[in-house]
């Protein structure tokens, strides 16, 4: 199977979870861009022109293309006289705690979480990349508590997902990356509302 084929088939797959989960984004966007590049700066900056130009993000993979190499590929789509409202900030870094203060300083800010994957950067070797959010005509909402979970055990996973439900937080993402400190682990984003 080549690299362009597995690309494809996750930017499917991409496409057929953001359908399934937000129809109305989707079957709105007439216009489209894919950005891709192996550095979170470049990404975070393409993010940023392609949201100020009315363009709204649709999905994430993290993976090796034919020509780029190991990138982060994203989709973003634009709805037709979609005027500019929405801003990116993209979060990447290989230790949980640094990903857990960053998600919680961006929700203060204001920021949503919309994406998650896991790609080898140029610079920061493997890393777990989160995309978020702020819609600028949007009247401000509840703010978000966010609770980064990290384990290398399914079984793990399970007991600490079921233990912050019962706190009242949901799963918003999850990826299996590796972590500086931890190697590989499944990395799962959780948030509730702050009260």
């Amino acid at each position: 199977m080549t690299h362009a084929y597995r690309l494809v088939r996750r930017l499917a797959t991409c496409g057929m979870l953001v359908t399934l989960a937000a129809p109305s984004i989707v079957a709105a966007q007439s216009d489209y861009r894919v950005l891709a590049t192996n550095k979170t700066s470049t990404m975070q900056k393409e993010m940023q022109e392609a949201g100020e130009a009315g363009y709204r993000f649709v999905c994430v993979m993290g993976g090796e293309t034919s020509f780029g190499g190991n990138e982060v590929v994203l989709i973003m789509g634009k709805a037709p006289d979609a005027a500019p409202r929405f801003e990116y900030r993209l979060l990447a870094t290989s230790k949980t705690s640094t990903m857990q203060k960053e998600l919680q300083e961006a929700s203060d800010a204001g920021f949503e979480f919309r994406g998650q994957t896991v790609f080898k950067s140029a610079f920061g070797g493997k890393e777990v990349a989160v995309i978020l959010e702020r819609d600028r005509e949007a009247e401000p909402g509840p703010k978000f508590e966010y609770l980064l979970l990290a384990t290398k055990k399914t079984s793990t996973m399970q007991k600490e997902i079921k233990e912050v439900a019962d706190q009242g937080y949901q799963v918003v993402g999850m990826a299996v990356g590796e972590t500086l400190l931890g190697g590989n682990e499944l990395v799962t984003i959780t948030r509730r509302p702050r009260s």
